[in-house]
Order: C-alpha cells, then structure tokens, then sequence
C-alpha cells in the first residue's frame, strides 16, 4: 500500500526541506547506527554542517544524533531551531519512526506557529502511515496515522501536504475496511453470523467508498439467509446491484437469492 505514493512523498520532503532552507542532497542508504558523539565542543555552524553532511551520506542515525548535539550544545541559536526538525526528518530516513514523531512534536511544542509547523506534523503523519502493518495485524498505528493525517487535511488544506495526505487518507481507509472485513469473515466461518454482520456492517456504514464495499454487501446478504431472514438478505443483493450491476460479488449474490429466497420481496 505505502509504495504506491513512495515517489510523491520524496518529493514533497525535498520541496519542504529547500523552502525551509534546509535542503538536503539525498535520503538513500542507511546507516547502522550511531558512532560516538560523545560531547565535544564545537562551534554551531560546524556542527551542523556536520550533522548535514552525514545526512548526505546516508549516516541518518548518526546525522540525527549530531543534530541533537546542535541544540544541546547551542540551545539559544537560530541554528537549533534548523536542528530540530532536520533531526526529526533524520530519524524518518533511518526508520526510526518513534523519534522521528517525538523530535516532532517536540518542534511544535516549542515552534507551533512556525512557518515549517505543517513539514513536522507531515513527518508525524508519515512516520505513523511507515509503520502500518498488514490486516493479519493490531490496527492501533493505522488509526494513528488516519488522525494525523486528517489532521494536516484540516490545518492545511491547500498545501502539498494535504493533497498528499488526501490520498494516504483513501490507503488508510481501504486497509481498515480490509481489516474489518478479515474479522467478518473470521466470525463467519466460525458461525457467528450477527458478530459478522456488525462487521460487515460497519465497512458500509463507515468505509463505503473503498473497495471491500461489494463484498462487504455480498457478506450481508450471505449471513442473512444463514440467520433466516430472507428478506434482509434479498435487500442487500438489491443495494448491491444498484450500486455495483457489473461486479462479480454482485453476480455472487444474485445466484445466491436465486437459490435461497427466489420471490421473497424485501420489507
């Protein structure tokens, strides 16, 4: 899911790090680690072209922990503002998703109206949406990155960001239905026919744009005729047809009242 907007995501994190002035010439690589940056004082300027010079090379991790050192050593200067947020983006590229929202939502506690605020919440939103794990899996980050995503839609709707995160939001959505329509089935199998049909339910109900719609109306009709209730089961084949004729899952439902409740008429 996250590769298909891999390519515009790069973009959008190169076009903000130029605006900000804090561009950087390449995110390939990755580092192992850290190596020693135990305290030794250095001038800010020196530091940070240090710490940027890293990032360059791929050192993210240990660009990271330089650009912390920026703001430790040097906490009251302009560059340390620089610092914080290119720490954050630092982390992002090592995969280190955690610090990278941390460093973020530090940047903004500490910055919240400044003109680089909606990079850090996009970082946030990103650092969430990487994490995402398949259906078979806990949802509690895929929710996550659904809120902050929607969050920069609606702090910054006509930004680069939120036309990103528009269309992350519709992947969100999709893999949540997805995952509703795994316990669905799961409950079916089992015979537990109303505990999936408040799954099935809710993919209508709350995700009826994404692309389990169909099948989540072809599961309705399939565990209405097993809790024998006909003509619930006939009015979901219904919907299903006039909102999907073409679709196989409607073909699906279509034989299936055929079959089960052939003249049956829907209350």
């Amino acid at each position: 899911m996250k590769t298909q907007t891999r390519s515009s995501t790069k973009l959008i994190l190169g076009a903000a790090l130029a605006g900000a002035t804090l561009l950087t010439a390449g995110c390939a690589g990755r580092d192992n680690g850290p190596r020693d940056t135990a305290y030794v004082a250095r001038d800010v300027e020196t530091l940070y072209r240090e710490a940027k010079s890293r990032l360059d090379m791929g050192q993210a991790q240990l660009a990271a922990a330089l650009f912390d050192e920026v703001e430790r050593q040097h906490p009251y200067s302009p560059w340390a503002r620089r610092a914080q947020l290119m720490g954050a983006f630092s982390y992002y590229v090592a995969q280190d998703y955690n610090k990278a929202i941390q460093a973020s939502q530090r940047f903004l506690q500490i910055h919240p109206g400044n003109k680089d605020a909606p990079y850090a919440f996009y970082l946030i939103a990103l650092s969430y949406y990487e994490q995402i794990s398949d259906v078979q899996r806990d949802q509690k980050i895929t929710d996550q990155a659904l809120i902050a995503l929607n969050e920069i839609n609606r702090r910054f709707p006509s930004s680069d960001y939120a036309t990103d995160a528009r269309l992350k939001i519709d992947l969100v959505r999709d893999h949540l239905a997805g995952k509703e329509m795994e316990i669905g089935r799961h409950y079916e199998r089992s015979g537990k026919w109303i505990a999936a049909q408040i799954r099935f339910q809710n993919v209508i109900d709350n995700y009826e744009t994404t692309s389990h719609a169909p099948e989540a109306l072809y599961r309705l009709t399939e565990t209405s005729l097993a809790l024998g209730v006909p003509e619930e089961a006939v009015k979901y084949a219904a919907v299903l047809g006039a909102n999907y004729p073409g679709n196989e899952w409607y073909e699906k439902a279509y034989e299936l009242v055929q079959d089960h409740a052939a003249g049956v008429v829907p209350d």
